[in-house]
């Protein structure tokens, strides 16, 4: 566990950040790269990537906010001022679905606005996100966020006194769960990679991504470590709010692959408006 990797004064440059940052910079080369075999213009992509990574951090930051209102209702410049941490400069707290959701909207927005094809840059950007999960949950363990539950099993592993996992469970063995989800990013990087070479129409591999991250994520929330204001009660069962962001992904993403094949639209064959 590594939390800070510099700390000069208020400013500090803390290992979870430097993995989103280093995320969004490798993602944003990836789908450069791969902009011209699709066809799709360059500063089209540049833009949109610069509007992705800010509605997603923005959006991220909304939702967590709204999850643990009580931390913020007293004072809501906290929300977004990198100076109100106590730990010092930076915001600390993000809620990834909350991101992704704000980041998907935005996403179709600027492509109907610039009359660019939608499933054709979606499956553009799908490969990024794997890679950018895989990148960013290895800051999660560094920095000791997003844990998981008590563990007995032989890759459990121990947060040092003082970490975040040690202040709400105490000296125990946990799940990884930041390990399991930048594994299985890793894996999906490499799905959505091969995906995308040998995709017969446009809209599968955004739409595999969604399947694939919302079944993953879904497993996962069940060994993961969640304060009470992250739960709730359907018809008798707990679940968290992840849990359910994760089902309706879940049903989204096959709602999409069945509306993206029926439309079968073809790779390279750029279509500037779907109605």
């Amino acid at each position: 566990m590594h939390p800070e990797i510099v700390n000069i004064g208020p400013i500090v440059v803390t290992s979870y950040g430097l993995a989103l940052a280093l995320s969004f910079f490798l993602g944003l080369i990836l789908v450069q790269h791969r902009s011209r075999r699709a066809g799709i213009n360059r500063d089209f992509v540049l833009n949109l990537a610069f509007f992705v990574m800010l509605s997603g951090v923005l959006g991220a930051r909304l939702f967590y906010s709204f999850y643990h209102w009580s931390d913020f209702s007293n004072n809501l410049l906290d929300i977004f001022n990198p100076f109100g941490s106590s730990e010092g400069f930076g915001i600390a707290g993000l809620n990834v679905y909350g991101g992704m959701v704000t980041a998907i909207a935005v996403a179709l927005i600027y492509c109907r606005i610039k009359r660019e094809s939608i499933p054709a840059v979606f499956d553009l950007f799908a490969p990024a996100l794997g890679l950018g999960i895989f990148i960013t949950r290895i800051g999660c363990f560094l920095n000791g966020c997003c844990f998981g539950l008590e563990c007995h099993l032989p890759w459990a592993v121990r947060f040092p006194e003082g970490s975040i996992p040690n202040s709400y469970l105490g000296d125990v063995l946990v799940h990884p769960t930041q390990l399991y989800s930048s594994l299985y990013g890793l894996l999906l990087f490499v799905l959505l990679s091969y995906v995308e070479k040998k995709k017969r129409f446009l809209g599968l591999t955004f739409s595999i991504f969604l399947i694939v991250e919302a079944f993953f994520r879904y497993l996962i929330e069940n060994v993961r470590y969640y304060e009470d204001q992250m739960e709730t009660v359907l018809l008798g069962v707990t679940f968290t709010y992840n849990h359910i962001a994760a089902i309706l992904l879940f049903i989204l993403g096959w709602v999409l692959l069945f509306v993206f094949r029926k439309l079968n639209l073809q790779p390279g064959r750029l279509i500037q408006e779907i109605e």
